[in-house]
């Protein structure tokens, strides 16, 4: 049985006492502390019973000290409960818990240049060595006063960025989603947009547009929307008024889903009458009846890569070299289901 001079009390253990009690290194214990993936499962368990046992707590700002490093990520964006910003979290946490790093996300509550010139001025109290940015998309770049000397990745498309990018291929998928839909037969495509102050929505737009007049067609009237499936359903009242709908293209899935069933509940069939592209991707798109041709933006690698990216960035500034900025472009895969075909066909008069 143990006794008060072999144990120490609980809350005042240190990283070598749980250690030596359950018989690894003392690094082995700071991997399990980070979430590292580099340790057996079963020499997990053992030293998380040790921890437990002896109340250990890992010391962040102790660990700081010792190494220069806080073992830590921030993760900066406006609105976590959207697709992107979902995914791309995803990304990010496992990425990070792969290297042993943990995340700290910081929530920016409006989206406005005030409210991220907020969150930033929280970052210098939280324990951490490099940031991502998710979208700052209403932001100027030179606006948001980031933390000098940090290390920086921002996630998507962010004109005029002095840090380095990882975005999706938003050109390329548009213009994969447009020539399909023109390659069935479809005379023009009609187009639902993101909201107004999203640059990615005007990148899509911009490519949707562009891709038509490429094939000598006048572009359609764009539909305005906003993302959400509310907008799909509203699209669906203004497209059905038009003789030459036969194809649409949403800025994203969360429309295109809503826009198909306000179609269908309107007497359209799908893609009988009227064929539907969307942009994401997401599980539910798979699984529709009809199943959505969309776009896929690869969520999960963007995450990847943005952590990847930091820590070299992280690498470089120990040497004592400044690393150059990069770009990275994510590529994007049309998955090609049930929700398009052929326009329909006129009957012989």
């Amino acid at each position: 049985m143990s006794t008060a001079s072999e144990t120490p009390r609980r809350g005042r253990a240190s990283i070598t006492d749980v250690a030596r009690l359950a018989g690894v290194s003392a690094q082995t214990v700071s991997r399990v502390a980070t979430g590292s993936s580099q340790v057996r499962e079963s020499t997990k368990l053992r030293v998380r019973q040790a921890m437990d046992q002896l109340g250990y707590s890992p010391n962040r700002a102790a660990r700081a000290l010792r190494s220069g490093s806080f073992g830590a990520i921030g993760l900066l964006g406006h609105d976590f409960s959207r697709t992107g910003e979902v995914l791309t979290m995803r990304g990010v946490l496992d990425a990070a818990q792969e290297r042993g790093y943990s995340v700290n996300v910081v929530n920016v509550a409006t989206g406005t240049t005030d409210e991220w010139n907020s969150a930033v001025t929280r970052l210098p109290h939280l324990a951490m060595d490099a940031l991502i940015v998710i979208r700052a998309e209403l932001v100027q770049p030179e606006l948001l006063s980031l933390p000098a000397r940090m290390p920086v990745v921002v996630n998507g498309t962010w004109p005029g960025s002095p840090h380095s990018t990882v975005e999706t291929d938003q050109v390329e998928g548009t213009r994969l989603a447009v020539e399909h839909l023109l390659g069935l037969g479809h005379a023009t495509v009609h187009h639902v947009s993101g909201p107004e102050d999203s640059e990615v929505a005007r990148i899509r737009s911009s490519a949707w547009r562009r891709t038509l007049l490429l094939h000598g067609i006048t572009p359609p009237e764009v539909v305005p929307g906003d993302w959400t499936a509310a907008s799909g359903i509203a699209a669906c009242h203004r497209l059905v008024e038009r003789d030459d709908m036969t194809a649409v293209f949403c800025a994203n899935d969360e429309t295109a889903i809503a826009l198909i069933g306000a179609l269908q509940r309107a007497g359209k069939s799908v893609p009988g009458d009227v064929s539907v592209v969307g942009f994401d991707d997401i599980d539910l798109a798979a699984y529709l009846n009809p199943p959505l041709t969309t776009v896929n933006q690869n969520f999960h690698a963007i995450g990847q890569h943005s952590v990847a990216m930091l820590l070299e960035q992280l690498e470089a500034s120990t040497r004592g070299e400044r690393p150059p900025l990069q770009r990275v472009v994510v590529p994007v895969e049309l998955m090609v289901r049930g929700s398009t075909g052929p326009p329909p066909r006129v009957a012989p008069r």
